[in-house]
């Protein structure tokens, strides 16, 4: 008896330290300022210690948002900025050298026109300026830096087609050029970029909507070596989602919220995961308290703020159900 009890107590040790073991910490949800302007689908990039939100959903407006507004981390506060010089939908972000590159996204009359436009944002002179267009149109693709290129990463081109497309920009000499393609082409993947090389997480498969039923969502995780201009599959990540937030943190990427559609259910997650590429493994924080798909992630001085999103499937509800939560996860000082 007592060496059964102690290969239970054992197996349960060792279960608490799998990758899938939560994290200490604890969620905040009534003490930092809400999202002053809900919407679905923003473009959230970070620069400066803070959280810039760009676009958003349409609603009923006539055309997309040109909406810019920035929360300062350190201050809990927000602040309307300067509109975004062109109107579209499901672009791509990434900072580099204190400014925020923008990519692509969808013009009028949905994921058939995708954009090839590059723009620049400088937050200092909260001025934007337009730069290389792309080699293709894309929407609802990745950007990430790394080595002082951005890789724009996947995503939709012209008539809706998903595709593993890996374009490098460099802001720099202000050029494009082609690189070795993503091995799953996917459409509303996360990434991120830790120690040189890129990671490629979930996404969608096939189409770019998920309302239909010709969409479905991926848990393969593919890392890019930039240097090496070659892609190797990673552990997948334990949920498979799409339309979900990420940020990067502390040599970890955080990947929550998202949305799936199967022949038994139209869903939400609640779920935070985190890959550590040092160990190639995943873990589990608490989950959100608020489930939603489309929510921008910002981590900073040992939260990780969750912002915004839509609170129900594939816009259902529409803008009555887009929230304002501004929920933060406290890490637990050691």
């Amino acid at each position: 008896m007592k060496r059964i009890s102690a290969a239970v107590i054992a197996l349960f040790m060792l279960g608490a330290a799998t990758p899938l073991a939560q994290a200490p910490g604890r969620w905040i949800t009534n003490k930092f300022a809400p999202l002053p302007m809900p919407a679905e689908e923003y473009t959230a990039v970070t620069a400066n210690n803070r959280l810039y939100l760009i676009g958003g959903n349409r609603g009923n407006s006539k055309e997309w948002p040109r909406t810019v507004i920035e929360y300062d981390l350190a201050t809990d506060k927000w602040t309307t900025k300067k509109p975004v010089p062109f109107s579209g939908d499901h672009m791509a972000a990434a900072a580099l050298g204190g400014r925020i590159y923008l990519f692509g996204g969808q013009a009028e009359g949905g994921v058939n026109k995708p954009l090839n436009a590059s723009w620049e944002y400088d937050p200092a002179a909260d001025a934007w300026k337009m730069l290389a267009p792309m080699p293709s149109g894309r929407t609802a693709a990745v950007a990430v830096e790394a080595g002082g290129r951005i890789f724009l990463i996947g995503g939709n081109a012209a008539g809706g087609l998903t595709v593993g497309t890996n374009d490098a920009y460099s802001p720099a000499a202000n050029t494009w050029e082609s690189r070795t393609a993503m091995p799953t082409p996917r459409n509303h993947p996360a990434a991120g970029a830790v120690g040189g090389k890129i990671y490629a997480i979930g996404g969608r498969l096939a189409a770019p909507n998920i309302g239909g039923f010709l969409a479905s969502n991926t848990d393969v995780v593919e890392e890019y070596d930039p240097a090496a201009n070659s892609w190797r599959a990673m552990n997948k990540m334990p949920t498979a989602r799409s339309g979900h937030g990420w940020t990067t943190y502390q040599g970890r990427i955080y990947v929550a919220g998202g949305e799936m559609r199967d022949s038994h259910m139209d869903a939400i997650f609640r779920d935070v995961e985190v890959f550590d590429p040092a160990t190639g493994e995943w873990y589990k924080l608490p989950p959100m308290p608020t489930a939603r798909h489309g929510v921008n992630l910002a981590a900073a001085n040992g939260m990780l703020h969750a912002i915004g999103g839509h609170i129900a499937f594939a816009a259902t509800g529409e803008k009555e159900l887009h929230t304002p939560a501004h929920e933060v996860f406290e890490f637990s000082q050691k």
